[in-house]
């Protein structure tokens, strides 16, 4: 592609790991000369679905319905979770849709089509459409076994593999020489995470050991946070006071149907512990509602287990039925207007529970990244938006919460 440049779109459905397979992929691309471009001129669009539940299918032919009807008539190339599950349902969506399941093979795919040879960028920092990114997100891991009763992940990305370490901090080595001040490491089951012996403490520490200024990790389940876990963040100054722990619900009943590994009080005694280790931690979580089965009373008892434990930030999700999983057989499901009803509550008491959370900010003095003019984000995760947009993107600046706003930012001082 070095003689002409040819102009790719993407569309990036799902998870911050799909965000970080489409980056890998544009990097590819840009770094033999590739345009990436609007949809609307485009050669070729890049779709990477997502397939976690129903509603996400529909958004992902949604999304692949478009770029086959815009004007140029470009080629649609689909891959992410639905192509790699897909019965044949997405090709038929239009005669220049192509499917690739294989992520690692849509760059030699594009080249092919586009009569050229690409080759991968040994260092994928470009961010699509945004240019370079004082926060980064670093693939660490793909894939997962736990086999929960509502996901299809498992049988879309498969069993868990690593990222060898070496490769990982090379990767934040060079997005922190190239100017980024954080990371987040992420990964579909993250816990899972081995190469040669060394699992996620010790990943969290030569990670740690870059010099890189601020270390987070995307998701992580319960049981995963244990004392060596804890150990390491401690002993990392630039580990982030923020945690997301899925919990799913605060039903012991339905955590079990669901087939989770724990149960409430252990979920509690986990985050128990890992307020202890970090001071000021805040802890965010995905809650699923309306799971088959979920009566009245399971959904009162997740709500009180909300109240009690505390939350700085709730993900709230309407179940919504994979084919393909063992779930979505049930014939106990709940009425749509129910889940509905069970969602406005959560997201209200979740709603409640970030703002007591961000005013425990104010009167500290916090240190915040700018990722744009007027407005960054602290350690914790909370947005902090400026006085004064003196502050260039990509500082670090300790300043004071003042308070914060209806739109939920932290204002700071000077």
């Amino acid at each position: 592609m070095a003689h002409s440049a040819h102009k790719v779109a993407f569309r990036t459905l799902g998870c911050k790991v799909n965000q970080v397979d489409a980056e890998t992929i544009a990097a590819a691309l840009i770094g033999d000369g590739a345009v990436i471009a609007p949809q609307e001129d485009a050669e070729i669009v890049i779709v990477t679905t997502c397939t976690v539940t129903g509603e996400a299918d529909h958004k992902a032919r949604k999304a692949v319905r478009h770029a086959h009807a815009l004007p140029q008539s470009p080629v649609v190339l689909v891959t992410g979770c639905l192509a790699a599950v897909d019965d044949g349902t997405l090709a038929s969506l239009g005669e220049r849709v192509i499917v690739e399941a294989d992520k690692a093979a849509v760059p030699a795919r594009v080249a092919a089509m586009l009569g050229e040879r690409i080759s991968v960028a040994p260092h994928p920092v470009a961010r699509i459409g945004e240019g370079f990114h004082t926060r980064a997100f670093v693939k660490v891991e793909d894939g997962c076994d736990n086999f929960c009763e509502y996901c299809i992940v498992p049988y879309a990305r498969g069993v868990p593999r690593s990222t060898a370490l070496a490769s990982v901090v090379d990767e934040v080595a060079a997005l922190h020489e190239s100017g980024a001040h954080e990371v987040v490491l992420t990964g579909i089951n993250i816990g899972r995470y081995e190469d040669a012996g060394v699992r996620l403490p010790g990943l969290v520490e030569a990670v740690a050991a870059t010099g890189i200024e601020r270390i987070r990790l995307s998701s992580i389940e319960p049981e995963d946070v244990d004392a060596a876990l804890l150990s390491a963040i401690t002993a990392a100054p630039a580990f982030c006071e923020h945690l997301h722990i899925p919990l799913q619900s605060g039903s012991d009943r339905t955590l079990a149907e669901m087939g989770r590994r724990y149960d409430a009080a252990t979920y509690a005694a986990i985050v128990e512990r890992a307020r202890e280790a970090i001071p000021h931690l805040a802890l965010s979580a995905d809650v699923i509602v309306g799971f088959p089965g979920e009566t009245d009373a399971d959904a009162a008892e997740t709500l009180a287990f909300l109240e009690r434990v505390g939350f700085a930030k709730l993900h709230v999700f309407r179940y919504s039925a994979r084919a393909g999983t063992p779930a979505a057989a049930r014939a106990d499901r709940v009425a749509l207007e129910t889940i509905a009803q069970r969602a406005v509550a959560v997201r209200a008491l979740g709603d409640r529970m970030r703002v007591a959370h961000l005013r425990t900010q104010v009167g500290r003095t916090i240190e915040v990244l700018v990722v744009r003019p007027g407005e960054g984000v602290a350690r914790d995760g909370s947005r902090v938006r400026f006085a004064t947009d003196a502050a260039n993107p990509g500082e670090l600046k300790k300043v004071a919460a003042s308070g914060i706003d209806e739109a939920g930012f932290t204002l700071s001082a000077w």
